[in-house]
């Protein structure tokens, strides 16, 4: 089943002009919108300089600055010393309830179809997303949702009551929250929505990983199982798939049960409440594949 982008779980979307002009009110920095950005990029719009430069404007609704600094942005900081493709922080003003963020604007183009040649390239990458936290321990851990929702995402309720096999799938869910901590444990950087969607490339090289705004320190692994569930949504090079289900494999169970949980979680609750039902079983057919192991 080939899944539009639209079908991935967004953020709020951005009022671009609205934000540029508070921006200007409260810093005098002058940006131009051009336009939203595609894909991943929900919550973002493409932005001038009076200088000519290019970014991309973003904004993190019901946020604090201290909160964005000391989280998404410092992760994407350490990584990028790495010679990781993250995107460098421009501009980071708190504006009412919302973080209005300025980043530079990468090369390339999103990846709508991943190959071989692409997942080789976000393995590597995601290795080096190892042990890069060891150092900042203040940097907050990813939460999972388990056992108590999400802030407008990870709902348990809707599995609960949209059929047998979405009650049978929360129910294990659950299970798995009451045996485990709720966030991830370790010092590794983890994006937490790595899929193509936030991936740019050019000529078949990944020039960029972008929408750090879930990132935190855990388990790298966690992103893997992200990628799992973001080829899913889009058509991919034969035996993609299976290449990545192999390397699922390998990861340790406790990882892999509650990285897959929170995903399962994610993309079901998702679909149930904004999609149609033939895309809730699309969600489920995959949840099942590793639920109850």
């Amino acid at each position: 089943m080939n899944s539009s982008p639209e079908r991935w779980p967004r953020a709020e979307r951005l009022d671009a002009e609205r934000v540029a002009e508070a921006l200007y009110t409260q810093t005098g920095v002058r940006l131009t919108v051009q336009g939203p950005c595609p894909g991943g990029q929900v919550g973002a719009a493409y932005v001038r300089w009076s200088d000519g430069r290019r970014s991309v404007l973003k904004w993190r609704p019901h946020s604090t600055l201290a909160d964005v600094t000391a989280g998404p942005l410092s992760v994407a900081d350490i990584l990028r010393s790495a010679d990781y493709p993250a995107p460098e922080t421009e501009l980071a003003v708190q504006i009412g309830h919302a973080v209005v963020v300025v980043q530079q604007l990468m090369p390339g183009a999103k990846i709508d179809d991943l190959d071989h040649r692409g997942l080789e390239q976000a393995l590597a990458l995601n290795r080096l997303q190892a042990g890069r936290l060891a150092d900042r321990p203040d940097i907050p851990p990813v939460g999972l949702h388990l056992s108590e929702d999400g802030v407008g995402y990870c709902l348990h309720e809707p599995l609960r009551r949209h059929n047998r096999r979405s009650a049978a799938l929360e129910r294990w869910i659950t299970a798995v929250g009451e045996d485990s901590p709720d966030q991830l444990v370790g010092y590794d950087a983890v994006h937490y929505d790595f899929h193509p969607g936030n991936m740019l490339a050019d000529g078949g090289v990944i020039t960029g990983v972008v929408d750090w705004d879930g990132a935190g320190r855990g388990d790298r692994r966690f992103d893997l199982v992200t990628l799992r569930f973001g080829i899913h949504a889009k058509t991919c090079e034969p035996g993609v798939g299976k290449r990545l289900d192999d390397v699922l494999d390998a990861v340790p169970g406790d990882v892999l049960r509650l990285a897959w949980a929170h995903m399962s979680l994610r993309m079901v609750d998702w679909a149930i409440r904004h999609f149609a039902p033939t895309d809730v079983e699309h969600w489920l057919d995959l949840a099942e594949q590793r639920a109850c192991q």
